[in-house]
């Protein structure tokens, strides 16, 4: 599956904005991405496996509440990061 990688986390993936990943969950995607681009993980999802603050997971269209939440093979995962400033 095809999964969207915000521009903070492009020193994760060389630049890329578009991976790919394979997995039957959200966690299981990020297990796989984190093989290939050690450390993306640990930017997502804290020490106890919950997304952190910051970051949202939507999987073709649907907001993922947690990592648990499914993905199908022909699923898009996003991951958004919140913008901050003032």
């Amino acid at each position: 599956m095809r999964v969207l990688i915000p521009s903070p986390l492009f020193s994760y993936t060389g630049g890329r904005a578009e991976v790919d990943a394979a997995g039957a969950t959200v966690d299981e995607v990020l297990f796989d991405l984190d093989a290939r681009f050690p450390g993306i993980r640990f930017r997502v999802v804290d020490e106890q496996g919950r997304i952190r603050p910051h970051i949202r997971f939507w999987v073709s269209a649907r907001p993922a509440p947690d990592v648990s939440a499914a993905v199908g093979a022909s699923d898009e995962v996003m991951i958004v990061t919140a913008l901050s400033g003032g």
